[in-house]
């Protein structure tokens, strides 16, 4: 319940700041690959976030997500987490994150991505998850995803 608490905190965060700092909210869909521990299959999710400028070469941003493996009985996988990154030129973002997932699997997750705008509010990101899970072997996802901030 407590992590619940937590994803729901940070959601109330993300909301409720826009209206005290610079930046720009998003939600978007992603798909990709996750593999370890004997598993090898697609995945399937959605995230909402806010990221928060840190001048003019700089961003830290919040996330929750709901990714799903798709095979049958797994569950949604919920994460929040953070993110922190540069601008890269005009319409790119490079970042690392971390963050925590609970549901079917309770453990802390660290990555990297890169996420770039499509126009004045489509994006696409490239994002790899490295998750560590103390009871089984850790897995890695690879996602690709396409958003709209705001």
């Amino acid at each position: 319940m407590k992590k619940f608490a937590v994803a729901a905190a940070l959601l109330t965060a993300i909301v409720a700041t826009p209206a005290m700092a610079q930046g720009e909210g998003r939600v978007e869909v992603r798909g990709g690959y996750v593999t370890g521990s004997g598993l090898d299959d697609a995945t399937l999710g959605a995230a909402a976030g806010y990221d928060f400028d840190l001048g003019s070469t700089a961003f830290a941003g919040a996330e929750i997500a709901g990714d799903k493996v798709l095979i049958d009985g797994a569950k949604v996988q919920f994460s929040s987490g953070a993110r922190l990154g540069a601008k890269v030129g005009a319409n790119g973002k490079a970042y690392v994150n971390g963050g925590y997932t609970f549901g079917q699997i309770d453990d802390p997750y660290v990555g990297a991505g890169y996420q770039h705008k499509l126009g004045q509010n489509l994006y696409a990101k490239a994002e790899y998850r490295h998750q560590f899970i103390e009871n089984f072997s850790d897995f890695d996802t690879f996602a690709v995803g396409v958003g709209f901030a705001f």
